[in-house]
């Protein structure tokens, strides 16, 4: 492995950077009441920490992914349930959205596009984790 950036490392850090830096800024540095009221279960305050965990484990494993492909096949899981909640939210209040960008403009954008983030990095997780499952095991053993 060379010592330039290959391009899944910086997937995984562009992952991480986006659940850490992304929830401070859209929760307005975890204080954003609005951003809970409109999905209590996704985005109280311990699930908005649990997305910036699951950020720092994108991170840790940025390096070694092709080590860990079964590790990084629970992170596209992970994403497709956040995907899922999205598109249930939608359906459910996507009506409400024009009267949220009027009244709260960052919590709108941030509804009107989790989801779809979400989706970007599931695939590249579930592309990234096949990748890993058909290296021979010896292979990943070295990664």
């Amino acid at each position: 492995m060379s010592t330039s950036l290959h391009q899944p490392t910086l997937g995984f850090r562009l992952a991480a950077a986006t659940n850490i830096v992304g929830v401070l800024v859209f929760s307005w540095g975890l204080t954003n009441e609005r951003l809970t009221e409109l999905s209590p279960i996704v985005f109280s305050r311990f699930g908005l920490i649990s997305i910036m965990l699951w950020g720092m484990a994108y991170w840790a494993v940025a390096s070694s992914y092709l080590a860990v492909p079964f590790l990084v096949a629970v992170f596209a899981i992970e994403k497709l349930i956040y995907v899922i909640t999205w598109v249930i939210w939608i359906e459910e209040h996507g009506g409400e959205l024009p009267s949220l960008f009027a009244e709260a403009p960052l919590t709108a954008t941030f509804f009107s596009i989790y989801g779809l983030i979400d989706l970007a990095f599931g695939l590249f997780f579930a592309f990234t984790a096949m990748q890993g499952v058909r290296r021979k095991p010896d292979s990943r053993e070295q990664a």
